[in-house]
């Protein structure tokens, strides 16, 4: 017994080692690390032990520290510029492709790219080279928005929130009303860090940042250079305007240079699912859509298995949990049975999800139906994908395919994959990937397949928003290893 004991305080220990690594990459190289996509920033030790601890999920071995520290600590003296680096990652390639090399020479070979490309950051408001960013309205997409964007700005020069536009009338006491909900949520748990409200000048001011809040009764009123905000990104979480008439008053008001919504966009805005269609965003496009939270969650696996079986056609059943827009009892609504109370019912609703994975993967067009079942739960989906593909497969082949394009592929950052026979939806709570596959669900007979993904509908669709910004504002990051094996 005492053994375990040893073996887990030396673990607690390298663990404790590695956080001072992990900030200092982060804050003074920009570098962000991770442990197969988990990211480490910020973490406690238990959360760094259990990110080694996930591995054992698709590597069928827990990874070690004694593996991981030891690339913290070259990493750290190479002088790297900025860039995502999974550690994880490459301990496991180390240990199958280091042939006998040095791990300061493999780790210069993979990473050789930044090295040395390491740029003091300026932290003076004159020269901190950032893309302003403003929030048009604060609900849960906003505050989620938020909260990951105040995170990424200790990493130096990125995206930098402004300001948060609401509308006026609240209470006295509003500001604080607004930091309260973004201090604690019941879903996503307290924020990491101090936020202070500041009165006199009406913002908050969350782990240092100044944050602007401005009331306005239309996005066409403002003048956000009176508060030095220029060439602003605006994102607009309310939903209220979806067409090119109505985003294109954002960019009547003076600062604002382009704008991102939170919701499939009408006519012929271009709905944006990072890492599918990506590429379509234009230097002169000012006003785009990063399409919906099931969107985003279906569409990467669509496009990964019609890419290796082709899919012939199918259905999309998405079982989603409540949203704001429905009651919480029994009243009025005008869309069909969303007016019965949602904490209490099953709610059987439309999704434009299935059509809308055309805009974004143009070959799956008039190949996919879909519906919707609102249920119970505050947070977290699953899409059930009923697929007729062009070839017979098997649950092994399919979830082996999977497996691998989310470790290995372009898709790593939108496909996440996890083969427990006993995780439920609270379990992806948090989970920064656009979906989830549930290897244990997985059925296949004969070419007919049937994929249940998992997702966060709040949190992994934020965390696909914001890479949309950052390729609006031109920010972006070498990942290393290199995607390829």
């Amino acid at each position: 017994m005492n053994e375990h004991l040893s073996a887990w305080t030396e673990r607690e220990s390298m663990a404790e080692a590695m956080i001072p690594l992990i900030g200092r990459l982060y804050r003074k190289n920009n570098v962000v690390t991770s442990i197969y996509g988990r990211a480490i920033i910020n973490q406690s030790v238990i959360g760094i032990l259990k990110a080694h601890r996930f591995v054992r999920q698709v590597e069928h071995s827990e990874l070690s520290v004694h593996d991981t520290l030891p690339i913290l600590e070259t990493l750290d003296k190479l002088d790297l510029g900025r860039a995502h680096i999974d550690i994880g990652k490459l301990a496991v390639r180390y240990k199958e492709q280091g042939n006998g090399r040095s791990l300061e020479d493999f780790l210069r070979e993979e990473v050789g790219e930044v090295i040395g490309k390491y740029q003091e950051q300026c932290h003076e408001e004159s020269c901190r080279d950032t893309k302003d960013v403003v929030l048009y309205g604060f609900g849960r997409i906003g505050r989620l928005l938020a909260r990951i964007l105040i995170e990424k700005a200790g990493g130096g020069n990125n995206l930098r929130l402004r300001a948060i536009v609401v509308r006026p009338g609240g209470a006295e006491n509003d500001l604080e009303k607004r930091a309260s909900l973004l201090r604690r949520d019941s879903v996503h748990g307290s924020f990491k860090g101090t936020i202070t409200v500041d009165q006199e000048n009406s913002a908050l001011i969350a782990n240092g940042n100044f944050i602007k809040v401005i009331y306005s009764d239309g996005p066409d009123t403002l003048d956000y250079t009176e508060y030095g905000i220029n060439n602003a990104i605006i994102v607009d979480n309310t939903g209220k305007w979806r067409d090119e008439e109505g985003l294109g008053l954002h960019l009547k008001s003076k600062g604002a240079s382009r704008v991102l919504l939170t919701a499939p966009g009408k006519g012929d805005i271009k709905n944006i699912v990072y890492g599918i269609n990506n590429g379509d965003i234009a230097e002169g496009d000012r006003i785009l859509s990063a399409a919906s939270c099931t969107t985003n969650a279906i569409t990467p696996v669509l496009k990964a298995i019609n890419d290796e079986f082709e899919i012939v056609d199918g259905h999309v059943e998405t079982v989603h949990s409540y949203t704001n827009d429905q009651n919480l009892i029994d009243n009025y609504h005008k869309g069909s049975r969303r007016g019965r109370s949602a904490p209490l019912n099953m709610v059987i609703t439309e999704t434009g999800a299935a059509k809308a994975v055309a805009k974004a993967l143009p070959e799956l067009k008039g190949k996919l139906s879909g519906n919707a079942i609102r249920v119970p739960t505050p947070n977290v989906s699953m899409a059930i994908l009923h697929l007729n593909l062009k070839k017979d497969v098997t649950v092994e082949s399919v979830n082996d395919y999977l497996r691998e394009m989310a470790l290995h592929s372009e898709l790593q950052k939108q496909i996440d994959f996890v083969n427990s026979p006993e995780v439920v939806s609270s379990d992806f709570v948090g989970s920064r990937h656009a979906g989830i596959v549930d290897a244990q669900a997985t059925i296949a007979n004969g070419n007919r397949l049937i994929l249940y993904v998992w997702y966060d509908n709040e949190f992994g669709y934020s965390a696909q928003v914001v890479r949309c910004v950052n390729q609006m504002a031109g920010v972006t990051y070498p990942i290393f290893p290199s995607r390829v094996r």
